[in-house]
């Protein structure tokens, strides 16, 4: 076999490896992708028939009922409604009139949670952190000038 032909053979090896590879990656990347739909969806039925997705929107207020581990609500984005079922405990922050995404599948017309996300407003931000910046505000702020480590000034003197 001439050295042309052995070069070619091993470029097009690499090339069918190569191929194969990312085929095996983005159908391991699809069948984890989890999609997130709105109750308005779920009630037009816009989503995948038995496949897992999240569910976004409010708790409905006076929705929650429990029976020990397992929880009923409804979520809603005001315009439709989607009741959910969930067995296990739920986040801290899960309350009415509040945010949650929850990741599931519909079954028989009710959406059963695996996973029930609560969700904070934007403005959220740890004690801790809020503190800090307290601090670093009023620490940097002498004289009406306000000075910052990141500008080499340091404080006025």
């Amino acid at each position: 076999m001439k050295p042309r032909y052995k070069r070619l053979s091993i470029a097009a090896g690499v090339l069918v490896a190569v191929g194969a590879i990312a085929a095996l990656v983005l159908n391991a990347f699809e069948s984890n992708l989890v999609f997130f739909y709105s109750p308005s969806q779920v009630a037009a039925k816009e989503v995948p028939t038995g496949r897992t997705f999240r569910l976004g929107g409010m708790v409905e207020t006076g929705s929650i009922k429990r029976e020990g581990v397992l929880v009923n609500f409804v979520v809603t984005d005001t315009v439709q409604t989607v009741p959910v079922r969930y067995s296990g405990i739920l986040p801290d922050l899960f309350k009415e009139g509040k945010g949650v995404v929850a990741q599931g599948k519909v079954e028989d017309g009710v959406f059963v949670a695996r996973e029930v996300l609560a969700k904070h407003d934007e403005n959220y931000m740890p004690p801790e952190a809020a503190e800090a910046l307290k601090r670093a505000k009023e620490g940097g702020q002498m004289n009406g000038k306000m000075t910052s480590a990141a500008d080499g000034k340091g404080a006025p003197q």
